[in-house]
């Protein structure tokens, strides 16, 4: 299956996706454009996913992909432990109004709640 490439080069796509992944795990929902938030919501569940084994190397591991010592630590110790008996589905996709200025798709990513 290929990836979207967003119009963007691969170097500035994983800077982009990287800073979306911190926001997200900071502030745990995030506003972006449609496709992003489609491309970006595999990226983010494998990461709780691996955030939920909480040894060393997971967090080294997430630690290399968001290079931000705050959203890796909130990671391992507020949401993976939120997720512990769900297997999956972490996060959800809200479709919003167009965007004013150009009409492009807008999306809401959020974490999901656990009741």
């Amino acid at each position: 299956m290929a990836k979207r490439r967003l119009g963007k080069k691969s170097s500035h796509r994983k800077a982009i996706f990287k800073n979306q992944l911190i926001s997200l795990y900071k502030n745990d929902q995030i506003k972006t454009t449609l496709p992003k938030a489609k491309e970006l919501s595999p990226i983010a569940e494998k990461l709780i996913t691996t955030a939920k084994n909480n040894d060393v190397n997971s967090r080294r591991k997430a630690m290399s992909v968001l290079t931000d010592k705050k959203a890796v630590e909130r990671l391992f110790d507020v949401i993976a432990p939120r997720y512990n008996e769900r297997q999956g589905g972490y996060t959800q996709i809200i479709k919003l109004y167009p965007r004013r200025g150009d009409s492009s798709e807008m999306a809401l990513l959020r974490l999901v709640e656990e009741e």
